[in-house]
C-alpha cells in the first residue's frame, strides 16, 4: 500500500488524487502538469509559475545542473528550491532524456540519486533506458533489464523523505511493458513513469500511446500513482487522464512558443497564420495576433508561452470537474474529433473498456450518448456482463416502448439503446437515465441486440418478444432466432398511454 497518494474521486480509469511530497512539505492535487525547467534557459521565472499558475509542482534535470559547475555549485550551497526560486514540490529527471538523444552520459544511477539527494530534490530518478519505439524484441528486452537493474541500485539508497521514481519501459512490446509495470509495482519506489512515448506522441502515434499506456496499467497496482513522460499537450490530456495517468510533464509550453506555436484543446496553430484568438487568457485578451506578432523576440517567447500554459491549465481544471461530474469519457469523444490520430486513440482506449470497467465507479451523474464509439463505454460493458444475474418470467416482453395493458406477458422490460434489456424498475437508476438520441445508430443499436442476445442466452426456458422500431439489419441479425419479433405498430394499441 502506498500511503503517500490518496484517490478521492474517479471516472472510467481517470482519478482525482493526493500526492503526499513529505520532504517539500506539500500535497499535490492530480492529475497534475509538471512543466520542465531548464536552468539555463528560463521562459517563465519558477516563482511566476506558481503566483499567476497556480503551479504545485515542476520537473527540472539534475543531470544538466550536475553537469554544469556554476549551477551545481549553487544547488549544493544552497539547495535545489533556492536555486530555482520555487516553493512547491520539485521533481528531477536523472540524465535519461540526455542517454536517448546523445547515447551515453558520465553518471551513474548511485551517483545521480545521491546527488538528487544533495540538492534537496523532492522526488527523483534513477538511470533508465528510454527504449524507443520498433527496436527489436530483444534490445527492449536488454534495454529493460538494465532499467531494472537501476531501480533496485535506486531501492537500495537512502534517500530519507526524497520520493523515487520507478521508470517503465518495454518499447512498443505491450508485454514487456504490462511485464516492466508488475516490477516496477513490486518494489518500494513511490511514483511510476511511463517512459519512452515522446516518439509517439511527436508522430501523433495515439493509438500505440494507448497500448503502452494500457499494458503498463495492467501491471501497476491501483495506488500506483502514474507519470507519463513528456506528455503536456492540452489536446491528448483527457485521454491519458481517462488511461488512468495521474502527473504529466512538459516543455512544450516554451519549446513550441520559442517556434511562434500556440497551443489549443484540438491541436497546434503557427501564430503566422492566426488573424484572432480562440482563446480568453489573459495573453489573447489583451492582445490580438498581430500585435503578438509586433512583440520583440523574447517578449513574444514569453506571452506565447504564458498562453500555452493557461490554456493548458484550464484543460487540467475541465479533466477534473468532468471526472467530479463522472462525464471523462464524453469530453474525451469531444477531443477525439479534433484530429484523426486522437480518434484513433480513442477508439484504442474503448478496446480496453473491460479494463476501464474495473476502476470506473458504478454509479456517476449522467450518460449522454454522443457517438457511435459511446455503444464501447465501459458502463455498457458492465450492463451486458451483469445482465445473467437477473432473473426472468416465462414471458418476458422485451420493448422500446411502454408496458402492455395484457396479460399476454408475465413483465415487460425496457430496451434502450446501447444498454439492451433491464427491468422496468431500474429505469431510474444510472445509466438508465441516460440521454441517448431519438434516431438511435447503427452501432447502438447493435449494442442493444447484444444486450438481448446474452440474456436470451442466460435464460433458455424463458419465452422472448421483442417490440422494436426501425432496427438497422446488422443488428436484426444477432437476435436469437427463438425470439418472437414484432414491430412497435404491432402492439402499440396495448400500450397504456401513461408508460
Amino acid at each position: 500500500m502506498r500511503d503517500q497518494f490518496e484517490i478521492r474521486d474517479a471516472d472510467a480509469a481517470g482519478r482525482i488524487g493526493r500526492l503526499e511530497v513529505p520532504r517539500a512539505g506539500r500535497t499535490v492535487e492530480t492529475p497534475a502538469l509538471m512543466p520542465v525547467i531548464n536552468p539555463n534557459m528560463l521562459t517563465i521565472e519558477p516563482s511566476r509559475l506558481s503566483s499567476t499558475f497556480g503551479v504545485e509542482i515542476l520537473i527540472t534535470n539534475s543531470y544538466i545542473i550536475r553537469q554544469t559547475d556554476r549551477l551545481r555549485k549553487r544547488a549544493l550551497d544552497e539547495g535545489l528550491h533556492e536555486l530555482l526560486e520555487f516553493d512547491g514540490a520539485i521533481m528531477t529527471d536523472s540524465g535519461s532524456f540526455q542517454l536517448s538523444e546523445y547515447g551515453e552520459i558520465e553518471v551513474t544511477t548511485e551517483e545521480i540519486v545521491q546527488f538528487q539527494y544533495d540538492i534537496g530534490s523532492d522526488i527523483g530518478t534513477p538511470v533508465d533506458i528510454p527504449t524507443p519505439p520498433n527496436v527489436s524484441r530483444q534490445q527492449a528486452e536488454s534495454d529493460l533489464s538494465v532499467t531494472e537493474q537501476a531501480l533496485a541500485d535506486a531501492e537500495a539508497i537512502d534517500v530519507g523523505e526524497m520520493l523515487l521514481n520507478a521508470p517503465i519501459q518495454g518499447s512498443t512490446y505491450p508485454a514487456l511493458r504490462e511485464q516492466a509495470g508488475r516490477h516496477a509495482a513490486g518494489t518500494d519506489l513511490d511514483l511510476f513513469p511511463i517512459g519512452a512515448v515522446v516518439p509517439l506522441m511527436n508522430n501523433y502515434r495515439y493509438a500505440e500511446l494507448v497500448e503502452a499506456v494500457a499494458a503498463a496499467k495492467r501491471g501497476l497496482d491501483a495506488d500506483c500513482p502514474v507519470h507519463l513522460f513528456g506528455a503536456g499537450h492540452p489536446m491528448m490530456l483527457a485521454l491519458a487522464v481517462a488511461l488512468g495517468c495521474d502527473l504529466f510533464d512538459s516543455a512544450a509550453y516554451a519549446l513550441y512558443a520559442r517556434a511562434g506555436r500556440y497551443l489549443t484543446v484540438s491541436g497546434t496553430e503557427q501564430l503566422d497564420e492566426l488573424d484572432y484568438f480562440p482563446c480568453s487568457c489573459p495573453v489573447c485578451t489583451e492582445h490580438t495576433p498581430d500585435e503578438l506578432r509586433e512583440e520583440d523576440d523574447e517578449t513574444r517567447e514569453r506571452l506565447l508561452a504564458e498562453h500555452n500554459l493557461h490554456v493548458t491549465f484550464e484543460e487540467l481544471r475541465r479533466i477534473k470537474q468532468a471526472i467530479r461530474s463522472g462525464n471523462l469519457l464524453e469530453l474525451v469523444d469531444r477531443r477525439a474529433r479534433g484530429h484523426p490520430a486522437m480518434y484513433d486513440g480513442y477508439r484504442a482506449l474503448l478496446d480496453h473498456a473491460d479494463q476501464l470497467e474495473a476502476e470506473d465507479p458504478v454509479s456517476k451523474g449522467s450518460f449522454f450518448y454522443t457517438s457511435p464509439e459511446s455503444a464501447r463505454r465501459p458502463e455498457v460493458l458492465r450492463h451486458h456482463a451483469r445482465l445473467d444475474r437477473l432473473s426472468t418470467p416465462d414471458r418476458l416482453l422485451l420493448t422500446e416502448a411502454g408496458a402492455p395493458d395484457t396479460d399476454e406477458y408475465d413483465a415487460a422490460w425496457r430496451v434502450l439503446a446501447p444498454f439492451g434489456p433491464f427491468p422496468r424498475a431500474l429505469s431510474e437508476t444510472y445509466p438508465f437515465t441516460a440521454g441517448v438520441p431519438e434516431r438511435p445508430d447503427r452501432q447502438g443499436q447493435i449494442a442493444a441486440a447484444e444486450g438481448v442476445s446474452r440474456l436470451v442466452e442466460a435464460n433458455p426456458e424463458t419465452g422472448f418478444t421483442l417490440a422494436i422500431g426501425e432496427w438497422h439489419p446488422d443488428a436484426r441479425e444477432l437476435i436469437p432466432e427463438r425470439v418472437t419479433v414484432k414491430s412497435l405498430r404491432e402492439i402499440a394499441e396495448t400500450f397504456n398511454a401513461d408508460s
